[in-house]
């Protein structure tokens, strides 16, 4: 999805957000130094397989996934990171890993860490290295409906 199709949705479904260009980051703690957001209110996107599906596993910049929590507090029996090569052509018109957080248009589930429900605001790449989108949690969680666990 690119910033403008994703920008569109966002209008759509009258959500209030800001876009914000920032500097070539690659990182979501780049990202996060070069456009001046809180690590934790940063999101990143990690790309999973759960059981052998493609899902979302959304959590702050400052954290990692940790996988056999994650399988467990799902109650799956397999959960693995995928590969770029697994989910680089899922997402057209987005720059390899920076996809925005919203599976949902991709029939993806989204798991989403307790933590980032903790902020009042979310902010994620918005399909580029160069530009985020931040928005209420509240406004993500209506449109995404990520299932929200500690991982």
């Amino acid at each position: 999805m690119s910033a403008q199709k994703l920008k569109q949705f966002l209008d759509e479904n009258h959500v209030k957000y800001v876009s914000i260009q920032h500097s070539l980051a690659y990182t979501a703690q780049e990202v996060a130094a070069s456009a001046h957001v809180p690590g934790v209110e940063m999101a990143k996107t990690v790309m999973m397989k759960v059981d052998g599906v493609m899902a979302m596993a959304v959590l702050p910049a400052t954290a990692m996934v940790r996988v056999e929590k994650l399988r467990e507090a799902i109650g799956v029996r397999a959960v693995e990171l995928a590969s770029e090569r697994d989910f680089r052509d899922l997402f057209p018109g987005c720059e390899t890993g920076a996809m925005p957080p919203f599976g949902n248009l991709y029939g993806m589930n989204v798991y989403a860490a307790a933590k980032l429900a903790e902020d009042e605001n979310i902010a994620f790449n918005a399909g580029s290295h160069t530009e985020l989108v931040r928005l209420s949690f509240n406004d993500y969680r209506r449109l995404v409906k990520p299932i929200i666990i500690d991982f």
